[in-house]
């Protein structure tokens, strides 16, 4: 099924705007923190102790602990990552009526196989995206299009990281062009938070800047998974007769929440 694209955008902005949206905004904030106050702690703690006050005062947010210690909560904060993109991925593709809910099964359901493969998947693409954007770009926005959907193979439909890899790609044939106008609009909205950081960093604000940048990119990038989870519900229900007016998918709603 070809993706309604006014519709994605409407009903992936409907969905963030939910009690659902706030938990997912403000858990995303908070590992999105502490991964910055770890890079910024392991950063000045390795570096030679006469230069450490200088520069941690450039990086902002920092903790008073040692360099391994951040090295160690930032590997922390990667796990979490993983989590997150697990539960994010099965609390956006329920139904619009029960996003007033956030129940226990979305981060308890196997947990440790969802992340494992989430972390390897990830990587996969991680290192595919970058391969093709050294090459021209394009290709790397191709590829970026085909494995947009990875990760609710994963959250919702419980697939492997290969699995799941060859899922996201059946899934985006044939709707690639929008999913990559998803990818090219969210690589330029993504530059925002760069520019506010950059500009209160020149300021003399670096912590102000920490704190605004993660905050603005934490907004960014729920909303572009809320997109995303409406393109993905659009194209897996595509043949179950699509969405209603609602934004709810027709056929299997309830079973995406209850799963």
């Amino acid at each position: 099924m070809a993706l309604q694209f006014v519709r994605m955008f409407t009903d992936g902005i409907r969905r963030v705007f939910t009690r659902t949206g706030g938990i997912l905004f403000v858990g995303l904030l908070a590992i999105q923190l502490l991964v910055q106050v770890s890079i910024n702690t392991a950063v000045v703690g390795f570096v030679p102790p006469e230069a450490r006050g200088e520069l941690g005062e450039a990086l902002g947010l920092t903790l008073p602990v040692s360099g391994t210690v951040g090295a160690a909560l930032l590997v922390v904060g990667i796990v979490l990552g993983s989590v997150y993109f697990v539960v994010l991925s099965r609390a956006l593709a329920r139904p619009l009526s029960q996003l007033s809910t956030f129940p226990a099964a979305l981060y308890t359901r196997r947990m440790g196989r969802a992340t494992l493969s989430t972390f390897v998947g990830g990587v996969a693409v991680a290192i595919s995206v970058a391969i093709g954007l050294a090459l021209f770009i394009l290709p790397g926005v191709f590829f970026a299009a085909c494995f947009l959907l990875f990760v609710f193979a994963v959250g919702v439909e419980d697939r492997g990281a290969v699995d799941a890899l060859r899922r996201s790609w059946g899934l985006s044939r044939g709707n690639r062009l929008e999913l990559a106008a998803v990818v090219i609009l969210s690589g330029v909205a993504g530059a925002l938070p760069g520019v506010v950081g950059a500009v209160l960093d020149l300021a003399g604000s670096p912590v102000l800047a920490d704190l605004l940048s993660n905050t603005i990119s934490t907004v960014l990038f729920v909303v572009l998974y809320g997109i995303v989870a409406s393109a993905y519900l659009q194209i897996r229900e595509g043949d179950a007769g699509g969405f209603d007016g609602s934004g709810m998918p027709r056929s299997t709603g309830n079973a995406v929440a209850d799963r």
